[in-house]
């Protein structure tokens, strides 16, 4: 499951999406598992946001302009990605209560 991966390349957007999460309360360790990511990257970009640099480029340049459709995709990507735990979490929670119930007493140790 720990996998490596290359380097990855994140929009704009989806920075400024996984920063607004960590401002509203959200765990830095808690978006970066949910959007698949890591953390160390995450807390790199709420750095840089405070210091009003989230959008620049290495050179200090103006990150490029990314169209209203692409800030949707990255939008909507970030928000399947908070569904599926949601949805993960479900499951396990579904999966445990019906295991005590078949043993037929609730809370009974395994």
């Amino acid at each position: 499951m720990n996998e490596q991966r290359g380097r990855g390349k994140y929009t704009l957007e989806f920075k400024q999406e996984a920063v607004r999460q960590v401002k509203a309360g959200r765990a830095a360790s808690v978006v970066a598992k949910t959007l698949g990511m890591p953390k160390a990257s995450l807390t790199n970009w709420v750095r840089a946001d405070a210091q009003g640099q989230l959008g620049m480029t290495a050179e200090g340049k103006p990150a490029p302009v990314v169209t209203p459709e692409q800030a949707e995709i990255a939008r909507l990507r970030a928000e399947v990605a908070r569904l599926k735990m949601e949805r993960d979490i479900a499951k396990k929670a579904a999966a445990y209560f019906a295991q005590d119930v078949l043993q037929g007493t609730p809370g009974s140790s395994r």
